[in-house]
Parts: structure tokens; C-alpha cells; sequence
């Protein structure tokens, strides 16, 4: 299991080829990347903050949730934080089972969990100012499923 916090780019077949390079017992592996969308328009940045440290410790908590659950040989989370511009990669789940029904959904269990409690803080900024991003109820409602 890796957990990555950065602020910098990642190359998503890079890390997708080296995920799966340590996988040799797994059938399946499933990949998601998150990216910034520009909804409402005019979004020129998109500032992530959060708290080294804790910030790890709880994507750690999350993924190992997520290898009790589900059959799973690995589990990877990169997510990046500080100003990413729209079509900017945010994160990167990878997940590898024997089958890919744990595949599939340890993955998006750890995609809901992250979207909902990771202690990561979202601010849009546009030509009209800046905004803090506020919690959705689906976002919550799709944790009910776990």
C-alpha cells in the first residue's frame, strides 16, 4: 500500500505501470483519476490545502480500510495539494485483487471516502474572487452504500 500527498505533477502511466509491476498475483487492477473541472466556468485555479501528517495518516487509514474489506494485493493514493489549474490531474486510486469485483469496488470505496473525509480543503478561484468549496449531500450519500 502507498500513500502519496505531493504537490507536483504525477505521470499517470508511469505510476499506473509501476503499480501494476507489483501486482504479479492479481487479476485485476483498476485505476481512477480525478481532474479538475472547471463547473460553473472561469475557474483558474483550484487551491488544495491540507495538514502534512495527518493528511497521510488518514489517507493511510482509508486505503487499509479498504484492503480489510475487499480481496486486495495493493492499493495506491496519490492526491495532490496547492494551486492546480483546470484539466489538472488531482488524484490517482489504483487498486489490484485477484478478481475485479474487489477490484472495482474497493476503488470506489476509497474514491467515495476520499471525496467525502479526506482532510483536504478546496478553494475555487475566478476573476470574480475566491470561494471555499462546501460539502455536497450526494457526496455523503454515497457513502451509505459502504
Amino acid at each position: 500500500m502507498r500513500i502519496v500527498v505531493q504537490e507536483a505533477p504525477f505521470d499517470l502511466g508511469a505510476e499506473a505501470a509501476l503499480f501494476a509491476k507489483g501486482c504479479a498475483e492479481s487479476g485485476a487492477i483498476v485505476t481512477f483519476t480525478g481532474i479538475v473541472r472547471d463547473v460553473a466556468g472561469g475557474l483558474e485555479t483550484m487551491e488544495i490545502e491540507h495538514y502534512p501528517g495527518m493528511t497521510e495518516a488518514a489517507l493511510a487509514g482509508i486505503a487499509q480500510e479498504a484492503m480489510t474489506r475487499w480481496a486486495l494485493e495493493d492499493a495506491l493514493v496519490i492526491h495532490r495539494h496547492g494551486a492546480l489549474a483546470p484539466h489538472e490531474m488531482i488524484m490517482m486510486v489504483a487498486t489490484a485483487a485477484p478478481h475485479r469485483k474487489d477490484a472495482f469496488e474497493a476503488a470506489e470505496f476509497l474514491m467515495d471516502y476520499l471525496k467525502s473525509r479526506a482532510p483536504f480543503w478546496k478553494r475555487e478561484v475566478t476573476s470574480q474572487g475566491a470561494e471555499w468549496v462546501a460539502a455536497k449531500d450526494a457526496d455523503e450519500d454515497a457513502l451509505k452504500r459502504w
